[in-house]
């Protein structure tokens, strides 16, 4: 098990993401240790408002010590206008190989839970079993935008191997879980050569599958056909959770005309 590189406080955890498929999140992390190249918008974003210095420093996680006091004080004041709180959109509450803020992120979903609020869960780590003894409202969900090993060590070098988080997910729907997948971003083919029937295949058995396509990526909008490629992957997951029951969000400007 790996360690956090620090602590630090802060005077607010609650808030509105403004995302459109999203409503409350709290991020009760600075950095992640899973180095995504996508690029990763969490890592641009604080490195431009100057909250971490560069890419080593966002890889190095760092706690916030005071989460608890702070859901504390904020969740009766907010309470009556949550619908849910994501972990997270700026981090990962189960952040690959970090026990001490697997820890946090339950914690933080029992208190939560204990005032009725519902908790959406996303991670490139492994989700914990622990997870099915808490509320049946909860949504577990992680990020699988591929099944190819080799690509996953590219571009998400510091984060659970696919098989890994796919059979905690899967553990988890056994055990009664809502389960969930974020398949952003996808990757062009000139990304990764690979077959999206077999990944959908591979998830057939989630309550929700949100796709989207890879932005801030150089190597993607220069494939010449990329808006015809996205239009045609929507297309196929869309078919493919109706034929299965499944529900489904397509990001924004994922699907374009012309």
């Amino acid at each position: 098990m790996s360690k956090v590189t620090g602590y630090v406080q802060r005077k607010t955890m609650l808030y509105k993401t403004g995302v459109e498929y999203g409503d409350y999140t709290m991020n009760f992390v600075l950095g992640c240790s899973h180095g995504c190249l996508f690029p990763c918008y969490a890592f641009l974003q604080k490195k431009r408002f100057g909250q971490i210095k560069d890419y080593e420093d966002w890889r190095s996680p760092r706690l916030v010590l005071n989460t608890l006091e702070l859901l504390d004080k904020e969740i009766p004041r907010l309470k009556g206008k949550i619908v849910s709180v994501q972990l997270c959109f700026t981090t990962d509450p189960f952040m690959y190989g970090y026990q001490e803020i697997a820890d946090m992120a339950i914690a933080s979903i029992k208190k939560l839970n204990a005032a009725g609020i519902k908790c959406t869960v996303l991670t490139k780590g492994i989700l914990p079993i622990s997870l099915a003894e808490l509320s049946d409202e909860n949504e577990y969900g992680i990020t699988l935008i591929s099944l190819d090993e080799e690509y996953r060590k590219k571009m998400e070098p510091g984060a659970a191997p696919y098989k890994d988080r796919l059979e905690a997910l899967k553990a988890l729907h056994n055990a009664g879980c809502k389960t969930w997948i974020s398949m952003e971003p996808y990757p062009t083919p000139n990304m990764a050569e690979q077959d999206l029937q077999e990944l959908l295949e591979a998830v057939s058995f989630v309550d929700r599958i949100i796709f989207g396509r890879t932005n801030y990526n150089k190597t993607a909008s220069s494939y010449e056909e990329h808006k015809d490629f996205y239009n045609k992957c929507a297309a196929k997951v869309i078919f493919f959770c109706e034929e299965h029951g499944i529900q489904y969000h397509i990001k924004e400007k994922t699907i374009t005309e012309g």
